[in-house]
């Protein structure tokens, strides 16, 4: 691990002499890229130093310990109890630090909310969450575009498929994909009994056309004339698209630009990634017969969460969490669910070697 850190810093102190480099500082490009490259190693650089610290005092501590002065020696040995465990702690820390990033994590998604069983009930909490999902996009500083906007009556949605950009939007968003369910009173419920309504979320990181190789005659490319109570979000025209993927039957509709060309080349986008998501599944399967937990699964079937509006209460049933804020939660204020769900999957690849 040491090796490791060490060459990280190395990496991490070159990057920061070319910060200061005239050349690089012409080209602001370059810069930047530099400058992200270098704050994503920051944190390990930062904690490494600080172990490096607590090593050299136990070390000094442990050459003390042993020597005539009695006095001394004590005061070594509080030392080294003292430090001791910091040292553990800031070791755990950095092997959590160094566990491999997901190649995808820096991706921009695609994240699709559609109601469940519940009837209206449903599509009012797929509302929510949609709301709920942009507000912390909001927090976050991440651009959120609505691609496609479905709702059967206003504000309660039947489907929205919704484009989200910005740093480590899929990193942070990919432990959202699965089933949420809502038990509250419906105020249509006259004897106050609580229903319980789903709604399913998918995360799909955004993949590039020309990364999935499709072959054209696969595709049926039908236009027509957007429909629905859609508002705002939906147009009048006829350049309402939907794509056929004939092999496995995926659909995708994309009614939201006035562009015929736009709303295909956005429904083309979620084509490929969704078809990019199916194999990334089938690796995450292979991959759940060593992790338990399936954290990062993705499977769109799978209950993930709870939203007890009665108690105020929320609870993610992969790890256990229970946070009584829901009012909070509905605002956006999801960063300690998202959190607690990176270190939890964090923690079990490092359990198991992952």
């Amino acid at each position: 691990m040491y090796e490791k850190l060490k060459s990280i810093k190395e990496k991490y102190d070159l990057l920061t002499d070319k910060l200061s480099d005239p050349e690089i500082l012409k080209d602001r490009e370059k810069m930047i890229g530099i400058g992200k490259e270098r704050a994503k190693l920051q944190p390990i650089v930062e904690k490494y130093n600080e172990l490096l610290k607590i090593d050299d005092n136990i070390n000094q501590a442990r050459e003390l310990l042993n020597g005539s002065d009695k006095e001394m020696s004590e005061m070594a040995k509080a030392e080294i109890e003292e430090l001791s465990p910091l040292q553990e702690k800031y070791t755990d820390e950095l092997k959590m630090l160094l566990v491999p990033k997901d190649p995808n994590d820096d991706k921009d998604i695609y994240l699709e909310i559609r109601a469940g069983t519940g009837g209206d009930e449903a599509g009012l909490f797929a509302g929510e969450l949609f709301r709920m999902y942009q507000k912390y996009a909001e927090k976050m500083g991440w651009t959120f575009t609505t691609v496609d906007y479905n709702e059967t009556a206003p504000n309660v949605i039947k489907e929205v498929i919704v484009e989200i950009s910005g740093d480590e939007v899929y990193g942070k968003m990919k432990f959202e994909s699965g089933v949420h369910r809502v038990q509250r009173v419906p105020e249509t419920e006259t004897q106050g009994r609580v229903h319980t309504s789903a709604a399913s979320v998918a995360v799909l990181a955004m993949t590039e056309i020309e990364d999935v190789d499709i072959d054209p005659n696969d595709l049926k490319i039908d236009t027509y004339r957007s429909s629905g109570a859609g508002g705002q979000h939906v147009n009048k025209t006829d350049s309402a698209i939907r794509i056929t993927h004939l092999p496995t039957n995926l659909v995708v509709t994309c009614q939201n630009e006035r562009s015929q060309l736009k709303n295909k080349n956005s429904a083309m986008k979620i084509l490929v990634s969704r078809l990019q998501e199916m194999e990334n599944q089938k690796a995450h399967e292979k991959e759940s017969a060593i992790r338990k937990l399936q954290v990062g699964s993705g499977d769109r079937s799978a209950k993930i969460r709870t939203y007890n509006f009665p108690q105020g209460r929320m609870t993610d049933h992969r790890i256990g969490l229970t946070l009584y804020k829901l009012d909070s939660i509905m605002d956006g204020n999801i960063n300690d669910i998202v959190e607690a769900l990176i270190m939890e999957d964090k923690a079990e690849k490092l359990k198991n070697g992952v």
